[in-house]
């Protein structure tokens, strides 16, 4: 038994001292210090020894065991500090290198022209606000003067969630909110998406941009409604575009009007863009109706305001030239990588 164990000590010693990697060494604890390991086989033959031989096989058992386990942990170190070793070669890095720059992608068209669009408004004194996209019933018709049976309310034109919520179909809902929360004088806008069951065309979308706009002062006319539109015409596209205003109604404003631009793609000659008009309509305007005023607590016989809708992606449309608003959504990086 002696001359057994004296075996185990030195074959142990010498295979682990060969074993390349920590699964090899935990293999050989296995073989020689497990449960059914050659050490153990041994130990089961204690019982035939005589007692005077016990304690003397026990103690060399002991040494033997606690040898091999000293064994494997100095082997298992070794290959930890020379797989740490390896690691830190093959993981090097050199920090007098110069660095990979990622590559950065590009604002879309339409995020590039509102804040052009802000930067125009905030020039002329207008603040920026903002409201939410899922609004009441209340703030997107009624406070607007929008009555129950007006056409707009068609559920054909307008997402409802319920019977008091909806997606709001334009920003005018944040005027509402400002107005009830602001005493005059009020100048603002309001940029952010609306939603309307629209069918997609070249020029219409169910889900697009607006950019309301708001002043409400003493003394306000319609003439500072034309002056502040012009402005802002002539700051985004140059002294040379041409506008027009025509008459029309809105029931928030009275009177009304829509500002066209003449078109970019046939220059008021017509065509399918226009729709063969020459001009493209790029935003309603008026005089905020007294009615609206009441419904914000302010008084219309001593104030008077003017409000306007943007729509953005018709005023991009116009300042890059393109001829289909559906390119705005497609993300085709053909499309994007041009801005």
């Amino acid at each position: 038994m002696k001359t057994q164990l004296e075996q185990i000590r030195a074959q142990a010693a010498e295979e682990l001292h060969a074993a390349a990697d920590l699964k090899q060494v935990d293999d050989l604890r296995v073989r020689y210090l497990g449960k059914k390991g050659e050490l153990t086989a041994i130990l089961k033959q204690m019982g035939k020894l005589s007692a005077e031989e016990r304690p003397v096989m026990g103690q060399l058992a002991n040494e033997v065991r606690a040898a091999i386990e000293e064994k494997i942990a100095q082997r298992q170190q070794e290959l930890k500090a020379a797989a740490l070793e390896q690691q830190l070669i093959t993981e090097k890095i050199d920090v007098t290198m110069p660095g990979v720059k990622p590559a950065l992608g590009k604002q879309h068209p339409l995020s590039l022209v509102l804040d052009e669009l802000k930067e125009i408004f905030l020039g002329m004194g207008f603040e920026v606000a903002s409201g939410p996209e899922v609004e009441y019933d209340y703030y997107n018709f009624e406070a607007l003067n929008i009555p129950k049976d007006h056409p707009a309310r068609d559920t054909q034109d307008t997402f409802y969630i319920n019977d008091n919520i909806l997606l709001r179909t334009q920003t005018s809902p944040v005027q509402i909110r400002v107005m009830e929360n602001k005493k005059p004088p009020v100048r603002m806008i309001s940029p952010g998406r609306v939603y309307r069951s629209d069918a997609v065309d070249a020029t219409h979308s169910p889900l697009f941009h607006q950019i309301e706009g708001l002043v409400v002062d003493k003394g306000i006319t319609m003439a500072d409604l034309k002056g502040t539109l012009e402005m802002f015409a002539k700051k985004l596209y140059g002294d040379d575009i041409k506008v027009r205003f025509r008459p029309h109604h809105f029931p928030f404003t009275e009177p009304s009007a829509e500002m066209d631009a003449m078109c970019f793609a046939c220059h008021g000659e017509g065509c399918r863009l226009c729709k063969g008009e020459g001009w493209i309509e790029i935003l309603g305007a008026g005089m905020v109706h007294p009615k609206v005023l009441q419904n914000c607590g302010i008084d219309p016989e001593e104030y008077s305001g003017f409000a306007f809708g943007i729509g953005l992606e018709r005023i991009v449309m116009r300042r890059y030239n393109i001829d289909d608003l559906r390119l705005f959504y497609e993300n085709d990086l053909r499309f994007l990588n041009q801005f």
